[in-house]
């Protein structure tokens, strides 16, 4: 069974940094995108930053010149560093990947359990 494994959420202090990371485990054929989506209370889910074949982009003006997006190919795995943290970050991440489990298939998206990052004032 293919999974995406969370890892890396926690408790920081404003100014503070946390490193999210996301392992797509099981037996798969290829991964397209990898990205991260984020949900605050109250709020909508929203994009934060995707890897594509074409690379790495951050898409929320908000997160710009603070986090920045990774991916390890060779791990199945994509990556956030979050820095200089604010308390409007607070929320719940989402690692979110295309993933072809047979070279036949389409690409199925698939979404990780969420990993909660709450930042203090």
């Amino acid at each position: 069974q293919v999974q995406l494994v969370e890892s890396g959420g926690g408790l920081v202090q404003a100014g503070g940094s946390l490193k999210l990371s996301c392992v797509v485990s099981g037996s798969i054929f290829s991964i397209n995108a990898m990205g991260w989506y984020r949900q605050a209370p109250g709020k909508q889910r929203e994009l934060v930053a995707r890897c594509t074949s074409g690379g790495c982009t951050n898409y929320v003006d908000f997160v710009k010149g603070r986090f920045a997006i990774s991916r390890d190919n060779a791990k199945n795995t994509v990556y956030l560093q979050m820095n200089s943290l604010k308390p409007e970050d607070t929320a719940v991440y989402y690692c979110n990947a295309e993933v072809k489990v047979r070279p036949l298939l389409k690409y199925s998206e698939l979404w990780g359990q969420g990993t909660l990052v709450t930042v203090s004032s």
